[in-house]
């Protein structure tokens, strides 16, 4: 992990020294995650060892993990064992794929009230976990297993195969997004035939009708890959979907690819998270500081689930906030790999690694238009395509190579 500045009110040294002396004294740090909560007991468990694998990431830091409605420890309680602790300084993290209303303001406001009642309490809030590097690769990881490939030596593509992502619908239309683009970067990187993204949620299309109208593309492989952390109600009803559309297409091999859980690779983004609020401090603006400019513009309604011991008014939870917050993320995945095949001409393109899918620039050729993608395809693909380049193509095509 590269070094990051350090600001002038976070000095983390590092993880293993948690004692840091400032100007109003001693101060003892401790990490909280914040999780929704779930009706499911094994949603739970699975919540608790993602937390005890972070705590393995920080050994002499207190790690607490709370939730925010239907399952205990709630998000109070585990900042109050904290505090019991001698911690005056939280590092607070939500256990959210996406920034949608939880991470966005339930979260932000049960802290803000908590640390308000406490004094001499610093809590600091980091983001979700968004689309890290090691978020991508334990989700490709958990598809290469479910297909009975080693994710560290995987095939070079899987044309024959369709990817169906299920997101968690949400009524935040960028949340939704982020799982469309999570979608497309894992069908790059693996090379599947056809992609798309269903939802299992308040949005569309959901997972049946979904599968129903993707089948119609004629694969007979078809991988259903949920985006979630933990179990839950939500992920049996998704392999249910499936097991009814499998009944239904018995020609169609179906695979069902196990939720994220606790991938080591998962903890990994989960460190990376904690890291970045104890050395950059709240450098950029992140979920915190935005809820908080929202919260005095009077643009946030929030629901506090049971995170607090108020009456959570939960029949409220269609959660229609429109906020128009950018959640910039940094993803360069530059693929420029290399190949045997040397097609130099006058003007380069990157060399694309999936530039003989069946679908991409190859179906151009022959179509009247420049094919300015010749010097790119290997040898087996013009070969394939010869009858085409002859009947339409061969003026462009020679002049390219």
């Amino acid at each position: 992990m590269s070094e990051q500045k350090h600001s002038h009110h976070h000095c983390h040294e590092h993880s293993h020294s948690h004692q840091r002396v400032s100007p109003k004294g001693e101060q003892k740090a401790g990490i909280m995650v914040c999780g929704h909560g779930s009706r499911d007991k094994d949603a739970e468990v699975e919540f608790s060892r993602v937390a005890a694998g972070l705590k393995k990431r920080f050994p002499n830091l207190p790690v607490e993990y709370g939730f925010l409605e239907y399952s205990a420890p709630n998000i109070h309680m585990g900042l109050n064992s904290l505090v019991a602790q001698g911690v005056n300084h939280i590092y607070a993290v939500p256990g959210m794929l996406f920034a949608a209303t939880h991470a966005k303001n339930d979260i932000p406001s049960v802290l803000t009230t908590f640390q308000e009642k406490q004094a001499g309490l610093e809590v600091s809030y980091g983001s979700e976990l968004g689309l890290q590097d090691a978020m991508i690769e334990a989700f490709q990881a958990r598809i290469y297993e479910s297909l009975g490939l080693d994710p560290n030596d995987p095939p070079e593509n899987l044309y024959d195969t369709l990817l169906v992502v299920v997101g968690r619908g949400t009524s935040d239309t960028k949340a939704n997004a982020e799982a469309a683009k999570l979608t497309r970067i894992v069908n790059e990187n693996m090379g599947f035939g056809w992609a798309d993204t269903v939802y299992s949620g308040v949005t569309y299309p959901s997972v049946g009708v979904g599968l129903e109208k993707l089948l119609k593309l004629g694969y007979k492989r078809v991988v259903v890959a949920p985006y979630f952390l933990f179990t839950g109600r939500l992920i049996k009803r998704i392999f249910g979907y499936v097991d009814k559309v499998a009944t239904e297409n018995p020609s169609v091999e179906f695979i069902k690819t196990p939720y994220l859980n606790d991938h080591d690779k998962v903890i990994d983004a989960f460190e990376v998270r904690v890291r970045e609020i104890m050395e950059q401090g709240t450098a950029a603006e992140g979920l915190m500081a935005s809820f908080k400019r929202r919260l005095a513009a009077g643009e946030v309604d929030v629901h506090h689930h049971h995170a607090e011991y108020q009456d959570p008014n939960a029949t409220d939870h269609a959660h229609e906030h429109n906020h128009s917050h950018e959640h910039p993320h940094d993803h360069s995945h530059s693929h420029e790999h290399s190949h045997s095949d040397d097609h130099s001409h006058g003007h380069s393109h990157g060399v694309y690694k999936h530039i003989a899918h069946p679908l991409g620039p190859r179906t151009m050729i022959g179509e009247g238009i420049c094919c300015c993608f010749m010097s790119q395809f290997p040898q087996s693909v013009l070969d394939e395509e010869k009858e085409r380049i002859d009947n339409g193509c061969k003026e462009t095509a020679l002049a390219h190579r």
